[in-house]
Parts: C-alpha cells; structure tokens; sequence
C-alpha cells in the first residue's frame, strides 16, 4: 500500500467503470449521460446529509440545541454549489428532479449504512477524546477525594479559606474554554487594561497540591489555581479557575499546523463545541464531580472582560454570594 494515495485510487475506480461500461451490452451509451449524471448528484447529496441533517434536528428539538446556518452554508459551500448546478442542469434538460430510483436508492443506502454501522466500531472524534483525556487524565485526579492523600477539591479549598482568612462563595472548579483557543499563562491578560471602572483578575497563592503515583509516575504534583476578581464597588471574590488545557494544547496543534498534516483542515468551533459538549455530558454524570466543576465559555471579542464573565457564572449560582463570608463567619 505504500505509496497509493487519493489519486490512484479515484483512477482505479474510474476505471473500474469504464471496465463495466464498456464489457456491458445493456447500457445505452446514446443517453443523456450530463443529465443522469447530474440526477444522481442530486440523489447521493440528498442521501448523504439526512443524517446530519436528522442530529441537527434531534439537537434542536431535544436538546435546544442553535442552528448556527451561516457556519453550515460556509462548511457545505462547495456541495451546496454542486447540489444547485447539478438541479439547474435537470431544469433546463426538462428532467424531473426525481425519479422512481431515488426511493430504491435511498433504501438501498440506509440498508448498506446500518450494516457498516454494526461491523466498524464508531469514530471518536477530536474533541470528544480531548474532553475524555482531559477528565480521566485531570479533573477525576482533583475533584474528588481518593480516600487516602487527597481529602478532594472542596474540602481542600475549605483548608484554604481557614489558612487564608478568607471564604469562596462558590466552591467550584472553574474551567474556562475560550472561543480563540488562546490560553496566556496568567488570567490577567484578560483584563481591560485601564479600565479602573471594570472587574480585573489577580493571581493568589496556589491550592494546596496534590500528590499520586500515576501511570508509573511517583508522586506526581497536580494543583489548582487561586484568583481574586478585584471589584470597583465591593469586596473581592476568590474563585479557583483555570483554563482548560486541551484548548491550550489544541491552540498549539493548529499554530503549528504543518507539523500534523492529519489535522490540517480541522474546524476549531466543532471541536470545541464537541469537547463543552461531551466534558459537561460526563461531569453530570459522575457523582465525585458532578457540581463541583463549572465550564466556562468565553469570547475574547465580546463586550465583557473574563471577570465579568466570571462573576456572571458566580451569581447564576449562588444568587446570594455577597452574604456568603458573613454567613460562614
């Protein structure tokens, strides 16, 4: 196989054809064959989307999923410019747009595609293995507790509130996914600069760390990070929250792209989009991390800085925050 790439082998399905076309004494060579041709584009771009099409639709109905139109026309361009060519050349040609063989070949395709289903095991996609490495790898190391040298995530910010003096009123794992990938090693490069009347984000003091033998590795150190949002008009609120590594190490992928030629096309949105999806999916399902770990989406262009952004998520879930320190104490 070394050595055959796309090409060879679109040349030898060519002319597999030809071989047919050519052996056959049923085929009828005087017939419209631009027409038929462009009928059966028609069919098998038809085919092709009613699955995506139906798990948009499923999203949409069940899971209030949005449709984003303008990113799937952008995706599709060329099949969509393909699909409308190929229904002008029936137009024009007087054909109908279907005929009695689209039925038999739609079935025939969903018969064939159940049977590939069943025999091939199912492709893990790029962000959904980035969110099952990202919480099997880190997130299930320092959430909950392992009943032996980690006491768990809330418990340990519990000791920092009493080392410190001072109280987080949400104890939760903030985990900041960011729509441009881009992930700077101090959160306050989101910060406004010169905006004295805006929120800002200032590094503290780590959580305490967390050591485990893993995978062959002795004692090995995970650790959260500690921030304080400084308000204009209030206290200053402590959160743990850190960006997700997989989106910093997919930044890395994409800018050095030429050296993961497998990966060269990818769309960034949607593997975000799969890893927020699946991350959250298997967070609500497991009962050490569920509520303890909070994803956070956030625009680098929108209007609000990240600690805006931030204290926006703290009031949705605690409502109450301000109160918080003086019903503790």
């Amino acid at each position: 196989m070394a050595g055959l790439n796309e090409t060879h082998i679109t040349l030898l399905r060519v002319l597999f054809v030809l071989g047919i076309t050519i052996g056959s004494q049923n085929i009828d060579m005087n017939q419209d064959w631009l027409a038929n041709i462009a009928r059966y584009i028609v069919y098998f771009i038809l085919v092709r989307v009613s699955r995506p099409a139906a798990v948009m639709a499923y999203d949409a109905l069940h899971n209030n999923a949005v449709l984003d139109f303008s990113r799937l026309v952008e995706k599709q361009r060329n099949t969509i410019v393909l699909f409308v060519v190929s229904s002008l050349v029936l137009y024009y040609s007087k054909l109908k747009l279907f005929g009695e063989d689209f039925v038999s070949l739609f079935v025939a395709y969903l018969l064939l595609h159940r049977d590939e289903n069943n025999r091939k095991p199912s492709t893990v996609t790029y962000g959904v293995g980035m969110a099952c490495s990202y919480f099997e790898g880190y997130l299930n190391h320092v959430i909950p507790s392992d009943g032996y040298r980690f006491v768990g995530f809330q418990e340990n910010i519990s000791n920092y509130e009493n080392y410190h003096s001072i109280v987080f009123p949400v104890r939760r794992l903030f985990v900041v996914i960011t729509k441009s990938l881009f992930c700077p090693p101090d959160l306050k490069f989101f910060n406004r600069e010169n905006r004295p009347d805006l929120p800002s984000l200032d590094a503290c003091e780590s959580l305490p760390r967390i050591t485990k033998d893993v995978a062959g590795v002795k004692n090995r150190e995970y650790k959260n990070s500690a921030y304080m949002i400084r308000r204009p008009d209030g206290p200053p609120v402590y959160l743990a929250v850190e960006c997700a590594t997989p989106i910093h190490t997919l930044y890395n992928v994409v800018k050095n792209r030429q050296l993961y030629s497998e990966i060269d096309n990818i769309d960034k949105k949607e593997v975000i989009d799969d890893f927020t999806r699946t991350l959250t999916n298997v967070i609500d399902k497991s009962e050490d991390c569920r509520g303890k770990c909070e994803l956070v989406y956030f625009d680098t262009d929108s209007d609000k800085c990240l600690a805006e952004v931030l204290l926006d998520k703290i009031r949705a879930i605690e409502p109450n925050f301000e109160n918080i320190s003086r019903e503790r104490d």
